[in-house]
């Protein structure tokens, strides 16, 4: 089977399969499976609002009938990310309709998650909906705050890891993870008609939006996106101290996002910052390289 009518016909499988082409290792092995069950609850929890918010959904409206939306409601993402917002309350005081929601109950109540990051995930996409421009660097950092840091707040709560340094060196790293990943997708995102790279420095390095519909970068564009990659870079930089601050195999896992950030950012520059052509991705052996560099506190 393709993984489209995989897709189609289980939803909840479909959805957690993704998990493999992520820039980083989401719950890896040498995790405790506990653990690991846990992370991919809240995984499956924002890859599919993420699919919602993106219109990924596979065809034939299977979640969109599993979260009560009418078919003529079906391709409205307004309208199913409401929906899955209702599903995600019940999560909390109830019996969620969605398999990957009830899949995420146990988790919540385990790990006593409140509901605040989630409704996050959902908030940008809704956000995705209505914004397709961003004018400062401030205002896509506002827009990570809720696309990408709370991801790595959950993941410290499910690990029972949370101190207020370590969120906001988790902060750092999950922007710079969402920056990186922009930039990879700078095509891609055109297409929904979305750019997330700030009007402000598209200005400064003289790139039009015209400039980004090419098959190849110019050298203005490749100036942009090696300006913005270096951001990422500090950010990443910023948020290291985190990995150095825990122990066994979390240290081990928070390394893997790191040195994810890491990878793609290299694999960017061996590119020539050219990402236009589709996005420059790191191998494994790469992403290896750079686990063992966070993991001495080299870099």
């Amino acid at each position: 089977m393709t993984g489209t009518s995989t897709r189609a016909a289980d939803p909840e499988r479909g959805t957690l399969d993704k998990a493999a082409a992520e820039n980083f290792p989401v719950a890896p092995f040498f995790l405790p499976r506990a653990w690991r069950a846990d992370l991919m609850a809240v995984y499956g929890f924002a890859r599919l609002v993420d699919d919602i918010g993106d219109g990924d959904l596979a065809p034939g409206g299977a979640d969109a009938r599993l979260l009560g939306v009418s078919p003529e409601d079906a391709e409205d993402p307004l309208v199913l990310l409401d929906a899955f917002e209702a599903d995600l309350r019940r999560v909390f005081d109830g019996t969620p309709r969605h398999p990957l929601l009830r899949r995420l109950q146990p988790t919540v109540r385990r790990r006593s998650l409140t509901p605040e990051p989630f409704l996050g995930l959902i908030a940008a996409n809704r956000q995705d909906q209505l914004v397709g421009r961003y004018e400062t660097y401030d205002d896509l950092l506002a827009y990570c705050e809720l696309s990408a840091n709370p991801v790595g707040r959950l993941v410290l709560a499910v690990t029972g890891t949370e101190t207020p340094e370590r969120i906001r060196r988790s902060d750092a790293v999950c922007t710079a993870l969402q920056i990186v990943e922009h930039l990879q997708d700078v095509a891609e995102d055109l297409g929904r008609d979305r750019i997330y790279l700030p009007a402000a420095d598209m200005k400064r390095f003289h790139v039009q939006e015209t400039d980004l519909a090419a098959k190849t970068a110019g050298a203005s564009v490749r100036a942009l996106v090696a300006y913005e990659a270096e951001r990422a870079q500090n950010l990443l930089n910023e948020g290291t101290p985190l990995v150095g601050s825990v122990h066994g195999r979390l240290r081990l896992l928070l390394a893997g996002f790191v040195a994810g950030g890491r990878a793609a950012i290299r694999a960017i520059a061996a590119a020539e910052h050219d990402v236009l052509p589709g996005p420059p991705k790191a191998s494994k052996l790469q992403l290896l390289r750079e686990v063992g560099v966070t993991l001495r506190g080299e870099g």
